[in-house]
């Protein structure tokens, strides 16, 4: 895949390392739906991998009390481990799959134990810096794209094989 030409100030996600890694990061990260803060934080962890926007991973702290709800879905992910799911109790709804996160993350990780990432898809508003993100395209990977990043990104048709 032929990344695209970057602009001044742009990081290109072709330029994310490969194993990933998680980097501390303390721009604001802010989740709202219908109308309540979800979460809020300006020490979140940015999860780079080539071909993939960021993914951001929350403290538990930074989440409303009781908002997350235990879901039994697992994946595993060949850098970070074992992941666990989560819905969302929020404005008398409930979003299932909407979050996951590593109890008991790989060492390159462990930092970032228990902090939880969103799907930005399924959220009214997800912003970095006050910038509303785009969500990454498909169903599986949860990356969140600001205009500092250039793509291609993983996870449109025809990126599977990536």
């Amino acid at each position: 895949m032929h990344p695209d030409p970057i602009r001044p100030g742009e990081e290109s996600v072709w330029d994310y390392p490969r194993p990933a890694i998680a980097q501390p990061n303390g721009r604001h990260v802010r989740i709202e739906h219908r109308g309540t803060v979800v979460a809020d934080t300006r020490v979140a962890f940015r999860v780079l991998e080539i071909s993939h926007p960021a993914g951001w991973y929350l403290p538990p702290g930074s989440i409303a009390t009781g908002a997350l709800l235990p879901y039994e879905q697992r994946s595993f992910c060949e850098w970070k481990g074992v992941a666990v799911y989560w819905h969302l109790a929020v404005g008398g709804e409930v979003l299932h799959d909407v979050a996951w996160s590593y109890p008991t993350p790989t060492a390159a990780f462990a930092g970032m134990v228990d902090h939880v990432a969103f799907y930005a898809a399924s959220l009214d508003r997800c912003t970095v810096d006050g910038e509303v993100v785009r969500p990454q395209a498909g169903g599986f990977y949860g990356g969140w794209i600001t205009a500092d990043l250039g793509g291609p990104f993983k996870g449109a048709p025809g990126s599977a094989g990536w």
